[in-house]
């Protein structure tokens, strides 16, 4: 048999499955039980958030129900496959004329077959003509009482406020990284593997709060035929700079030695990685330690944990936050101008040895009197510097 994808074999199948988004599972169960259920739904968010999932859901909680309260197996399970005569799935990136819209208009005067609802779910609904949003407007105003619109798109701005007054809107937020983790760890529980927790921490981070693209990163990982699902193995796969390089760029930026540093923007770039990516690593792992010395080394704010916490903290405890908050902003600044220089590796050159040298530059402004000398922090040009 073909293999099925994890996004589509752990997909959500009821509300409480939902990973991220409590509050709408709540509400939409309660409008079901206390009959409030409306006619036009608007579904927003990011991409693989569960928007599509939850209208899947919604519909099988109105029609896949005995008079007792019951559930039909095998009509949940053909509106979760998305071949129920009575819950109809459009996409209106290939079904977007006002032909398209008529037809649908058309069929909806028709009662359902066997279910108490007719659900229309339309996904990338932004991807409607004008003709066709005009033509599904009226419809939407005063349907038919056995007709449920449920709209999905990512781009809300792109549906008409006509539309969208028309319809109960609920907004589905990027999933936490923690949330994700938690979940991904009970899939790689359900495909029997072994994971690191910080390697899973690393995919839904990189899944930017889209559980569908974290259980494609997984998929990816589980490809590989390792037994161990490891960070070094994600670092290979993707061609992410080797976190303990990165470590050392950090150890020498701390300790003022700018011959270190570069050496280690050398190592990482002979390894492959590209530069801007060298930037991004730096800021994110910038990024951790000026968490930890703002907020203490107990921090929830940082997905790190056992060793990795520790040498964190380590690492966090050479720095002051001011001078962090100035070097990840260094860092953004310098990714922006590498794209369109001609010679971008000067400038990233440039950039980690000028914080590496960061005490000198604040003892030239602090002799010419433009600041005060400042002690072992993590100053960059001028920035405020921890007391001694």
């Amino acid at each position: 048999m073909a293999y099925t994808v994890l996004a589509r074999r752990y997909r959500s199948r009821a509300f409480d499955e939902v990973v991220g988004q409590k509050a709408i599972s709540d509400t939409l169960r309660q409008a079901i039980k206390s009959d409030r259920v409306a006619h036009a739904y608007l579904f927003t968010g990011m991409r693989g958030v569960g928007k599509t999932s939850t209208a899947r859901i919604f519909a099988k909680a109105l029609n896949a129900v005995d008079d007792k309260g019951r559930e039909i197996p095998e009509v949940a399970e053909a509106i979760m496959q998305g071949r129920d005569t009575d819950v109809i799935e459009i996409d209106a990136a290939s079904n977007n004329s006002v032909d398209n819209a008529r037809d649908l208009i058309a069929g909806s005067v028709y009662r359902p077959m066997r279910g108490r609802h007719k659900v229309y779910i339309i996904d990338e609904v932004h991807m409607l003509s004008t003709a066709a949003f005009n033509a599904l407007l009226k419809t939407m105003e005063e349907p038919p009482e056995h007709v449920v619109f449920i709209l999905c798109t990512t781009e809300t701005h792109k549906v008409p406020a006509t539309i969208q007054s028309r319809c109960q809107r609920f907004d589905f937020r990027p999933i936490g990284s923690d949330e994700v983790a938690a979940h991904l760890a009970e899939v790689c529980k359900g495909e029997k593997v072994q994971a690191e927790p910080e390697l899973l921490h690393m995919v839904a981070r990189l899944g930017n709060g889209s559980m569908r693209d974290s259980l494609s990163l997984l998929d990816r990982l589980l490809a590989s035929g390792e037994k161990k699902l490891t960070a070094e193995l994600l670092e290979r796969l993707l061609g992410l700079p080797d976190r303990e390089q990165i470590a050392a760029l950090v150890d020498a930026v701390a300790a003022g030695d700018p011959a270190a540093a570069l050496r280690c923007v050398e190592a990482l770039a002979a390894k492959g990685v590209p530069i801007d990516r060298v930037l991004t690593s730096l800021a994110e792992r910038l990024h951790e330690l000026m968490l930890i010395a703002a907020c203490g080394p107990e921090t929830e704010l940082v997905e790190l944990s056992g060793d990795a916490r520790r040498r964190a903290a380590e690492q966090a405890a050479r720095f002051d936050a001011a001078g962090l908050v100035h070097m990840i902003a260094l860092c953004e600044s310098t990714a922006q101008r590498t794209r369109t220089s001609s010679f971008p590796r000067a400038l990233v050159d440039a950039t980690v040895a000028r914080m590496a040298m960061s005490e000198r530059f604040a003892d030239a402004a602090a002799a010419a009197g433009l600041a005060p000398a400042p002690g072992r922090a993590a100053a960059v040009a001028g920035a405020p510097a921890k007391k001694h």
